[in-house]
């Protein structure tokens, strides 16, 4: 079978179980709020309102546009919202279908010519084991009420995902845009649950095995070295020093040089905007890839990270729920760091 007609049966297969997960979580949603913390979520979905720390701005955001198609009705808010969590927990399954697909069919491409059996054993290793998920409990459980967790998989889901298209296309020109959309795709997950990022390891070690023919002991130890660096870079590094160094320069520039509020806030925003736009002409100019490659990477996960940016947004709107009052940047730099839960000394 050719390449061509197998993709499209792979898709259409995979929308197949897509269509099959999403028709029995929309069968299956809470019709109002659950427990735990849905009923908070639904709540600051419908009004946008700022919920306990650290956020889940996108999900909110998100959940603001399902609430709309209540019309009004307020007895149907919660059901949008959790039809939102149904969707998102279909489009994991598609996903987790087509990462199947892929990882048997590198087993397959080892084994010779994809005959019609073969093809057959692809598509039914990915049914059986995406709808052997559909129906685990845990999953179901999540997939039918107002929670972070159903958007949370999607996205760990579609990054790993990613990462199959950038290996089977990692000697192509351009392959990186896998690499950056996968940068994206994190960005946009820390304001959901920062969940996603333990799919970073499972990335780093792909792109080892792809870039490196001979796989040794060290270079495993280094790989995983490595990928426990990436994570917590983006977890205590990038998450919350964006905002402790705005949160500094704003108390430096309005207490020690008498500015306005935000002014300070402002001022960072232009020197980091400006900082990344000469790294990537510097390194456009001396042809540096990798190094250009790294600093997209950084650009995207702050764009996406800057969906953050609804709370301090809606915070000076002062809703309602608008816990810890995140309205600049110092506010949310505590807002972020959870400081209104204290300590737990188990000492």
């Amino acid at each position: 079978m050719n390449t061509s007609n197998y993709q499209r049966l792979n898709n259409i297969i995979g929308w197949l179980v897509f269509s099959i997960a999403a028709f029995v979580y929309l069968s299956t949603i809470e019709s109002t709020a659950s427990f735990w913390d849905c009923g908070e979520y639904i709540a600051c979905a419908y009004k946008l309102e700022v919920g306990h720390p650290p956020g889940a701005p996108l999900f909110l955001l998100i959940g603001r546009f399902f609430s709309l198609f209540a019309f009004g009705d307020v007895s149907k808010v919660g059901a949008m919202v959790n039809s939102m969590s149904a969707l998102c927990s279909a489009f994991t399954i598609l996903f987790l279908f087509w990462s199947i697909t892929a990882l048997a069919r590198k087993i397959v491409d080892k084994s010779g010519e994809l005959t019609t059996g073969r093809m057959i054993a692809v598509f039914a290793s990915g049914a059986v084991g995406a709808l052997a998920y559909t129906f685990s409990d845990s999953f179901w459980f999540s997939a039918v009420e107002g929670e972070v967790y159903a958007m949370s998989s999607f996205f760990t889901a579609i990054v790993f995902w990613a990462i199959l298209k950038w290996e089977r296309e990692a000697d192509n020109p351009h392959a990186d845009r896998w690499i950056i959309l996968i940068a994206y795709l994190v960005g946009l997950s820390i304001g959901v649950h920062l969940l996603n990022l333990l799919a970073i390891p499972a990335i780093v070690f792909i792109y080892y095995f792809k870039k490196h023919n001979t796989i040794t002991r060290n270079g495993l130890i280094i790989t995983g070295i490595l990928s426990i660096i990436i994570l917590g870079g983006i977890q205590g590094g990038i998450i919350p020093m964006i905002v402790k160094l705005a949160a500094n320069i704003e108390l430096f520039a309005v207490n020690n040089l008498g500015l306005p509020f935000n002014s300070g806030t402002i001022l960072y925003a232009v020197l980091l905007i400006g900082s990344i736009i000469w790294g990537l002409r510097y390194t456009t100019k001396k042809v540096k890839p990798i190094l250009n490659t790294i600093i997209l990477c950084f650009t995207v996960i702050l764009i996406g990270y800057s969906s953050f940016l609804i709370l301090v947004i809606r915070s000076n709107a002062n809703p309602p729920m608008d816990e810890n009052n995140p309205e600049n940047a110092v506010n949310l730099l505590s807002y972020l760091n959870r400081e209104q839960y204290g300590t737990w000394p188990i000492a």
